[in-house]
């Protein structure tokens, strides 16, 4: 339902004046011409949900991955249907995020630009600092640098710090009579200057392909202007890793099963391996370490035909957890295997450890350099509950993991809100009988309220809706993901 709804855009007005007054497809439709397949992976198709930008019902702007001409790219479209497809925060990390995975994996960036620029009343937020709008820009100047391709299609307005995003692209395609690309349209000439200027005149597709230069192709129509981009993409002459094409067995347990798998309590870990065979080839896992650090999971399978290490939480780690996780995760890397982290952890409630805390810390010190420095790719995906340093043992955010995905029964926070610990009973003795049991009752209210909003913060959906992830996914399409 959350899906459904953030893919009707800026709602039903905004829709009308995009399809019927400026003859324009939406963002998916332009992706369904381009790509080779009409399946592609959205990334953070949530993020902005129920966040405070009044009426947004989203980013403004669709990233994801798919294949174009047989190549692995990384799309950044603009849906225009929302505030004209200006660049809210939300929407700016999006686009730094879906740049980044483009550097980290090398992939070819295709940007379909149709926007307003910032969105002013929220400059502040998006403008000045280094993690901000300029840092796009910077981007695609350090990926040229890189030698990753980037092209563009302007497939509506264009305008202030958006029109640099095609400019430093490296190939352009416009469209007749649908593009403009400018740094102060129509109106703000009227202001400045008193002269009445169209929009074509301007910064139409004819006099940038004719005049400026910043445009390399002209399309007369948005089909057109696909055709030629995939066209631009075959004589790019960058070709990734090749993929082998692999014979692979799927799991001998459906992986439609892990909808039912998902835990919804946490007051107990889910066995892990029972999640291991509905996703790993065959159902084969060769597990190493198994009768050591049982908390941690650890060993080889395959995924379609890709050998991967596996590193899932059967529990919250101790000390042999972790050095049995450090050993695995540098074996990886050693032998240039990438690693899966599934994290799934039902942390255990305060109190005595029977191992002095420092030796465990110790242990995990160890396993957090092993995690950072594995020079392999790292996919995380949380398929339970995800607490305090655990987050970080098994490769969270602060990681930089490649990709981190969330069932939507995910729970990412500090502590468990059950392990809060309980109000000590009133005990002022300055305080008569009924005021002491009032002062109670505050404290508890308090505790209810910190409780009610952890519980909120930690759902996936709150998660995802801030970008701290790469999306929500359904747990029976793991596998493809």
């Amino acid at each position: 339902e959350l899906l459904e709804s953030v893919s009707r855009g800026g709602g039903e007005a905004a829709v009308l004046r995009h399809t019927q007054r400026n003859k324009k497809l939406f963002a998916r439709e332009r992706l369904k011409l381009l790509l080779d397949h009409e399946d592609f992976l959205e990334l953070s198709p949530l993020a902005g949900l129920n966040m405070p930008y009044g009426d947004v019902p989203a980013a403004g702007c669709l990233t994801g991955i798919g294949k174009i001409c047989g190549v692995w790219c990384v799309f950044v479209a603009n849906d225009a249907t929302v505030k004209g497809g200006t660049h809210y925060p939300i929407g700016v990390k999006k686009q730094l995020r879906a740049q980044e995975i483009a550097m980290h994996n090398r992939l070819l960036v295709v940007y379909l630009v149709d926007t307003g620029g910032a969105f002013l009343p929220l400059q502040s937020e998006l403008f000045p600092d280094k993690l901000h709008g300029g840092r796009a820009f910077y981007n695609e100047a350090i990926m040229s640098a890189m030698r990753i391709p980037q092209v563009a299609v302007v497939c509506g307005s264009c305008v202030a710090g958006g029109a640099y995003i095609p400019t430093m692209a490296e190939e352009v395609v416009m469209v007749d009579k649908i593009s403009s690309l400018f740094l102060g349209g129509p109106p703000l000439v009227k202001a400045a200057t008193g002269e009445d200027v169209s929009a074509e005149d301007l910064g139409g597709a004819k006099l940038h392909c004719q005049v400026s230069g910043c445009s390399d192709h002209f399309a007369a129509s948005e089909k057109e202007a696909f055709e030629c981009i995939r066209n631009v993409i075959s004589t790019l002459n960058y070709e990734p890793v090749p993929e082998r094409v692999m014979e692979h067995d799927g799991p001998l347990y459906s992986p439609e099963e892990l909808l039912g798998l998902a835990p919804r309590d946490y007051s107990s870990t889910l066995p892990v391996k029972l999640i291991l065979s509905r996703l790993l080839d065959g159902s084969r896992f060769q597990e190493f370490k198994a009768c050591y650090g049982p908390t941690l999971v650890t060993g080889f399978g395959h995924v379609e035909g890709q050998l991967v290490g596996v590193v899932a939480n059967n529990g919250e780690l101790a000390q042999e957890a972790c050095l049995k996780g450090s050993h695995f995760v540098q074996l990886c890397s050693q032998r240039s295997i990438p690693i899966l982290f599934l994290q799934n952890t039902a942390p255990e409630a305060p109190g005595p450890r029977d191992i002095p805390q420092s030796h465990r810390l110790k242990a995990q010190a160890s396993m957090l350099a092993a995690v950072a420095c594995a020079a392999v790719p790292k996919i995380t995906i949380v398929v339970g509950g995800c607490f305090g340093s655990q987050s970080y043992l098994m490769c969270g955010r602060s990681f930089s993991p490649n990709f981190l995905f969330l069932w939507p029964n995910a729970r990412v926070a500090l502590v468990d809100p059950r392990h809060l610990s309980t109000v000590p009973q009133a005990g002022d003795s300055d305080c008569a009988g009924d005021e002491a049991e009032l002062k109670q009752l505050k404290e508890k209210l308090v505790e209810h309220c910190f409780s009610c909003r952890l519980e909120e913060e930690s759902s996936a959906f709150y998660s995802s809706a801030r970008l701290w992830d790469d999306g929500v996914i359904l747990p029976q399409n793991t596998r493809k993901v």
